[in-house]
């Protein structure tokens, strides 16, 4: 009886490992799943835009969405159909708004918008989301994004939708 070469051994393990992590993270495509997500670019105009007062900020903190769920991915049947800056009075302050569409037939579990919000230099201040949960095929999704920096720190962003299939 004779003994594995473990460089050979290690070899095998270290491709099925690659491998497994490329199909879990969805990046093989199939089954709707888009594989890397891409964001889209935003640009920000605004003038005369107040800053919260520390109660509105309080608020606005409470309710923003900054934990992303591992659980979400790029698919096919999402499309991001519009999205904008906007500045709402009260505690709202900063948002970003817009809607994602279910292009599909089937529900979607979860749906993630993600965004990054820049200052004029191209430094990250901050990356927010919202989500819904079952987003029913050939259906729209009208979301908004709470951003805790002040409108005239924020000069652009990027955005990007993820899901999880049901």
């Amino acid at each position: 009886m004779t003994r594995s070469d473990p460089t050979d051994r290690r070899r095998v393990l270290a491709s099925l490992g690659t491998g497994l992590a490329a199909a879990a993270a969805g990046c093989l495509g199939g089954d709707g799943l888009g594989g890397q997500s891409t964001y889209e670019e935003g640009r920000v105009t605004v003038s005369n835009a107040t800053s919260r007062n520390a109660t509105q900020m309080s608020t606005a903190a409470a309710l923003a969405q900054q934990q992303p769920t591992n659980s979400v991915t790029p698919l096919d049947s999402l499309e991001l159909r519009t999205h904008e800056f906007v500045v709402e009075d009260g505690y709202l302050g900063s948002t970003i708004q817009g809607t994602v569409a279910n292009t599909g037939t089937d529900r979607i579990q979860l749906v993630e918008v993600r965004t990054r919000v820049y200052n004029d230099a191209d430094t990250l201040l901050g990356s927010y989301l919202a989500s819904t949960g079952d987003l029913d095929g050939d259906s729209t999704w009208a979301f908004q994004v709470i951003v805790l920096e002040s409108p005239s720190d924020i000069a652009s962003y990027d955005i990007t939708v993820l899901g999880t299939p049901s």
